[in-house]
């Protein structure tokens, strides 16, 4: 059985909900990932890349003055570290996820994105050659 852990990405981005849209894309800039977990009141939320594009951005929230609270993706299917992989995956593909985060005693430890699965899966896919690249900052 592969766990969860042998694929994740470990040590997720966390930002706070009162963090500025802006802020999260720089350190998504910085840190070249495409997403941040979000702390809100004791719990975690999700937001990408495409989430500030498209439901802030272009409905006319500013990223200088717009919180990830106003974006973020609340009800999160959320993996453990020792989970079977293709359990995960199946739930992922049920949910139509393309990112999970993974937590242990209720704290982020890592992100389980399609592009570790896609490097694992088939080295040679055009998804593991984007997702096993270095940045292009």
């Amino acid at each position: 059985m592969t766990t969860v852990r042998e694929r994740m990405t470990s040590h997720p981005v966390i930002c706070e909900s009162s963090d500025t849209l802006a802020d999260a894309a720089r350190k998504m800039r910085d840190d070249d990932i495409g997403n941040v977990l979000v702390r809100i009141d004791g719990s975690f939320g999700i937001v990408t890349d495409r989430d500030i594009v498209v439901r802030a951005i272009a409905e006319g929230i500013e990223p200088e003055s717009g919180t990830l609270g106003d974006i973020v993706s609340r009800d999160l299917e959320i993996a453990q570290p020792d989970d079977d992989l293709d359990k995960v995956v199946g739930k992922m593909r049920e949910r139509k996820v393309r990112r999970i985060p993974v937590c242990e005693n209720d704290q982020p430890v890592g992100i389980l994105s399609i592009g570790d699965l896609a490097v694992m899966r088939d080295q040679r896919s055009a998804l593991a050659d984007i997702s096993a690249a270095e940045g292009n900052r």
